[in-house]
């Protein structure tokens, strides 16, 4: 288990993100992440990294960017971010929690498989240090009041329990403003597919090309779901396991295979 903390004021926190260093939704997140601690450092893609999952760079040199105090860019995808922070970067004094986000749209169901927001907590999980994504749902108009209300208190609440080291904790707020907002649901991950809407074109040279559209296949809506609890108004909180083992699997094949 991630021992608790009942006060984050003497901790090192780490942020990062996949939608860039200079992202809205990563200065939010700093905006709450200094109203927890005064030691604060941001390790961040140089550029967008949504859909980069967990994926590292390993044919290309990576070249952290000294941008300022205890702030550095990283010309890689989020799980670099992290890497570099934990044993280069931060080496002597690795992070006490690592917060990744806040992304610019929801991480439900299966995006936490493509997201690099996921990823960049799951490295952190990886390196044993603590780790919670945020994301927030987007519409015309966005709600960042909503993460800046509910993120300080939600964090501390979480860090004071402590949880599997196996484990990341992973928050989406709902595309509401405060006012609209009934509360904080725990849920477990629903079920909906992203990138299934293949479109095929042509260049204006007339040669075919391929662009992976956004739209979201759903699957499950079911009540205790992070995307029933987001779409009828509560902010969803899921613990997300770094082991995919399937235990029940398991036990069946080992009828036929042992």
């Amino acid at each position: 288990m991630f021992a608790p903390v009942d006060d984050l004021s003497g901790c090192r926190i780490l942020l990062s993100n996949d939608d860039g260093i200079n992202a809205p939704g990563l200065a939010v997140l700093e905006q709450i992440a200094r109203s927890l601690s005064d030691d604060v450092w941001v390790v961040a893609p140089a550029h967008e990294q949504s859909g980069a999952g967990h994926s590292l760079t390993l044919h290309n040199p990576l070249r952290p960017t000294h941008l300022g105090e205890k702030r550095y860019m990283v010309d890689g995808t989020p799980t670099d971010c992290v890497l570099v922070a934990c044993q280069h970067i931060m080496v002597d004094e690795p992070p006490d929690l690592v917060l990744s986000g806040i992304n610019m749209g929801a991480n439900l169901g299966e995006d936490v498989h493509y997201s690099g927001t996921v990823a960049a907590a799951l490295e952190a999980t990886l390196q044993n240090i603590p780790a919670i994504a945020l994301s927030q749902l987007m519409g015309k108009v966005p709600q960042w009041g909503t993460a800046e209300h509910y993120g300080p208190d939600l964090i501390r609440s979480i860090c004071k329990v402590g949880w599997s080291r196996n484990t990341l904790i992973n928050i989406n707020f709902p595309e509401l403003p405060v006012s609209g907002v009934k509360g904080v649901k725990m849920a477990r991950q629903g079920r909906h597919k992203i990138g299934d809407d293949v479109v095929l074109r042509e260049d204006p040279r007339g040669k075919p090309y391929i662009w992976i559209g956004a739209a979201v296949t759903s699957e499950s809506n079911d009540e205790g779901t992070d995307i029933n609890a987001t779409a009828t108004g509560y902010v969803s909180v899921t613990p997300l396991c770094v082991d995919l083992t399937d235990r029940d699997t398991i036990s069946a094949l080992k009828k036929v295979l042992e």
